[in-house]
């Protein structure tokens, strides 16, 4: 890809770190699509469910893609867009030893308590950590540096139990536009990290009232 049009934004180069997104979903989908836009070139993807009917009008997914693996199919789309090639892995992310930004994009508490405890809290091989959450038209995301003993006290105050999460209807879940703008979040997080410029640690922002806050 010619990325000239940022090269006064981000470098080519810092772009090659490699990143581990967790989850092939709702926010998933889109924010892979974004990094490997942005030109991020070392990108592993982990997810072990298939494309549902269902899944096609919140995630970035084809008609033709029912029934395939999430990974291969969104590697397919990622491939037709960029050119790049993501290592796709079709399993269950449960206690691998990741290297590089790790994107949390599951949907439960537990998954997120699960990655937090065995693979990235105080791992010195993953100096960045992002964990994005979806309620219908709310956005959350949350960016720490697992190393940080402050920013572990930050981040461990955020996990509640599953039984304490918002629960909503199944017809007002999801919707397309809650996972764009956090791709978009996503990867300006990417960007100012592999830039050496200030993160923020926690972003909200509600897409009904549009108001953003971050701090």
């Amino acid at each position: 890809m010619d990325l000239f049009r940022q090269m006064d934004i981000v470098k080519e180069e810092a772009l090659e770190a490699p990143i581990v997104v967790i989850g092939c979903g709702g926010i998933g989908s889109f924010v892979i699509l974004a990094l490997a836009k942005m030109g991020c070139s070392t990108l592993t993807i982990y997810d072990d469910d298939r494309v549902e009917e269902h899944n096609i009008p919140n995630q970035l997914y084809r008609l033709e893609d029912i029934g395939r693996p999430k990974v291969e199919a969104l590697a397919g789309v990622v491939k037709a867009y960029t050119g790049l090639s993501l290592e796709a892995r079709p399993e269950r992310f449960d206690g691998q030893r990741p290297q590089g930004m790790v994107i949390s994009a599951v949907d439960s508490m537990q998954a997120r308590r699960r990655i937090w405890d065995r693979s990235v809290r105080y791992r010195a091989g993953v100096p960045l950590y992002i964990d994005a959450r979806m309620g219908a038209e709310v956005a959350r995301i949350y960016t720490v540096q697992p190393a940080d003993p402050d920013d572990v006290r930050f981040y461990e105050a955020t996990l509640h139990g599953d039984e304490e999460a918002l629960r909503l209807p199944c017809t007002a879940q999801a919707i397309i536009y809650t996972g764009f703008s956090i791709a978009g979040l996503i990867a300006n997080q990417v960007k100012k990290f592999v830039m050496g410029e200030a993160l923020k640690r926690e972003i909200i922002f509600d897409h009904k009232t549009l108001t953003l806050v971050a701090s």
